[in-house]
């Protein structure tokens, strides 16, 4: 595909079980090369949404293609472009890796001279070429992710859909998988990952996507999504100790947004507060603090992380269901009232019942 065209991109996609919806109006885009970060509770509809990336399940209406393929029409041709990890890692027992791999490799269609090669090929990028001659059953989690991973490259596909890759590892695995997450971005291919291990998942993404009860509520880079969610830039200033931390907090209500939250934690010897200030203005706060001479060691924004953002948009989203929720009760038990009053009769309208 050319280069600046999205690689997977959805359009208003809805998927509906009966009444309930499990996706509504997905629209997202994803372009070569990145690593788009899918982050949701269960049952928020990442596996909906996965499952028709793949070709596993149709839409109830809107688009979805990747890699120039529609989604529906072109299932057969998806299949070459797309490789999927699941969560779980299916084997059959005594099997060494190379025998798993030339099985799924047949099944791709992959001619048996080359077959060989290939496997070499993706137990090398996943780092598991001493692993050939192992019997999967024997393998550790770990590797056994590693192995997943070979598997779902043997057929070269242009997008990854990797349900959760770094779940159960241990915190050396978690590297070594981040690295080789990172190693196939480079290589050109489109990474989708869902994970719940929201800080491994933070440095890897370039774009995040954040969905609860099938709708899209933050879309875009961190930063991005931080500034969607906190208008108001998180700042910390850091003393060499709290004997004047007063005098900052007067100084700091100077230069910021009247009523602004400050907050001083004497015990760590530093003073927070949110503000939509520029880096002009807060340049001049800087100068305001180091000239009374309150010992400033470090003046910063805090970044926000993935965890937050994710918390921030999970409890908007309950509180929004939560008042929807209110609005339908109260509209259904209006009509049922009325019903119940029954119709009003011309001595009631004239002045009630004698």
């Amino acid at each position: 595909m050319p280069s600046g065209q999205p690689v997977v991109e959805t359009k208003e996609l809805t998927k509906q079980y009966g009444r309930f919806v499990a996706l509504d109006r997905l629209t997202m885009s994803v372009e070569r090369g990145q690593i788009l970060g899918f982050v949701g509770p269960n049952g928020a509809g990442k596996t909906t949404t996965i499952k028709i990336l793949v070709g596993l399940a149709r839409p109830t209406s809107g688009s979805a293609r990747v890699a120039g393929a529609d989604c529906v029409r072109e299932a057969r041709k998806l299949k070459r472009l797309v490789g999927y990890m699941p969560d779980t890692f299916g084997s059959y027992d005594n099997m060494r890796v190379g025998e798993y791999l030339d099985f799924f490799g047949a099944a791709f269609g992959i001619r048996r001279k080359q077959r060989a090669r290939r496997i070499d090929e993706v137990l090398e990028t996943a780092g598991a070429s001493t692993y050939h001659d192992l019997y999967v059953e024997a393998l550790s989690h770990g590797m056994k992710q590693r192995v997943a991973i070979a598997r779902t490259l043997l057929h070269d596909p242009e997008v990854l859909s990797l349900d959760e890759p770094a779940n159960g590892l241990d915190p050396q695995a978690r590297i070594e998988m981040r690295l080789l997450l990172l190693d196939l971005a480079e290589r050109g291919k489109t990474l989708l990952v869902t994970s719940h291990v929201l800080p491994e998942l933070a440095r890897i993404c370039q774009r995040v996507a954040i969905i609860t009860r099938g709708k899209l509520r933050a879309f875009g880079t961190l930063e991005e999504i931080t500034r969607q969610l906190h208008p108001l830039r998180p700042m910390e200033i850091l003393l060499t100790n709290a004997d004047r931390i007063d005098r900052v907090v007067e100084v700091v209500k100077k230069y910021v947004e009247p009523g602004a939250e400050i907050s001083p934690a004497p015990a760590e010897a530093v003073v927070r507060f949110r503000t939509a200030k520029r880096e002009e203005e807060l340049a001049g706060l800087l100068t305001a603090l180091v000239a009374a001479g309150v010992g400033v060691t470090q003046f910063r924004e805090v970044a926000t992380d993935l965890e937050e953002a994710f918390m921030t948009v999970a409890r908007s989203s309950e509180s929004d269901e939560q008042e929807g929720e209110l609005a339908r009760n109260a509209s259904e038990a209006e009509p049922a009232r009325s019903a119940s009053e029954g119709p009003i009769s011309p001595t009631r309208q004239r002045g009630g019942l004698r």
